[in-house]
C-alpha cells in the first residue's frame, strides 16, 4: 500500500487539521470514516491501528500508522516539504508551535467530545452548562492568541507571515468547532480575519466538515 489512508471523523477538529494539511500539500488520500457518536473508534479493528482510540490516524503503510494531529502534520512537513507549514528558522518554528499549542494543548483537550460527554454523564451537566464550559476555555486561550497576533511583528496575513501554516490550520479548525457552541468572536478580530483568509482557500474549504463523505 502506497496510498495514504486518513482514519477520521468529519466534525472532529483534529481531523479537520490533518485534512487541511494534506490538502495544502496536494496529497491524495483514502478517507476512512468513523462515527464517534456510535463509538466506532472504540471497535477492535480501529484499536489495532490506534490503541488510544482517538481520531485522526494516518496510515502511511500497512505497518505504519501515525497518530496525534500535530505529530502527523509535522511528519507531513518533513516528508513533503513544499509548501512549508513550519518556518525554516528555529525561532519561527518555536513561535508557530507555541501558537498552535495554545489551541492544540490548552483549548482542545478541555473541549473535546469525550470531555463534554463526561461532563454530561458523570457530573449531570446540562447543555447550557456544557456550552458555558466550552466557551470559557476558548475565550481564555483565544484571548492570549489574539494578544500575540496583535502585538508580534511576525504576524502577517496569517499567523506567521503571509502564507498559511501549522498555527493557521489549528486556528481554522478551532473556529469551525466554536461555531457549534455559539462562541462570540467579536473580541478576536485578528483571529477572525485569519480564519476568513483560510476559509477562502480551497485547501481549507475542502477540509470543512460539510464537504466530507460522512457529513450528516
Amino acid at each position: 500500500m502506497t496510498e495514504l489512508v486518513l482514519h477520521n471523523y468529519f466534525r472532529s477538529s483534529t481531523s479537520i487539521r490533518v485534512r487541511a494539511a494534506l490538502n495544502l500539500k496536494g496529497l491524495d488520500y483514502l478517507y476512512a470514516a468513523y462515527a464517534l457518536l456510535q463509538s466506532e473508534h472504540r471497535a477492535h479493528a480501529y484499536l489495532t491501528l490506534n490503541p488510544q482510540g482517538l481520531v485522526p490516524a494516518l496510515q502511511i503503510s500497512p505497518e505504519k500508522v501515525l497518530t496525534q494531529s500535530l505529530a502527523i502534520i509535522e511528519y507531513l512537513d518533513e516528508v513533503y516539504p513544499t509548501p512549508r507549514l513550519l518556518p525554516e528558522d528555529a525561532l519561527g518554528r518555536a513561535r508557530v508551535r507555541a501558537l498552535a499549542m495554545i489551541i492544540g494543548c490548552d483549548i482542545h483537550p478541555l473541549n473535546n467530545l469525550r470531555v463534554l460527554q463526561a461532563l454530561r454523564k458523570d457530573f449531570a451537566a446540562s447543555d447550557g452548562q456544557v456550552t458555558t464550559w466550552f466557551q470559557t476555555w476558548v475565550h481564555e486561550g483565544f484571548a492570549a492568541l489574539e494578544n500575540r497576533l496583535d502585538h508580534e511583528s511576525e504576524t502577517g496575513a496569517f499567523c506567521h507571515g503571509d502564507e498559511p501554516g501549522l498555527a493557521d490550520i489549528c486556528l481554522y479548525a478551532q473556529v469551525l468547532n466554536n461555531q457549534r457552541f455559539n462562541v462570540d468572536m467579536t473580541p478576536f478580530p485578528n483571529i477572525s480575519e485569519i480564519f476568513a483568509r483560510c476559509e477562502s482557500l480551497p485547501a481549507f474549504a475542502n477540509a470543512h466538515p460539510a464537504r466530507q463523505p460522512d457529513a450528516v
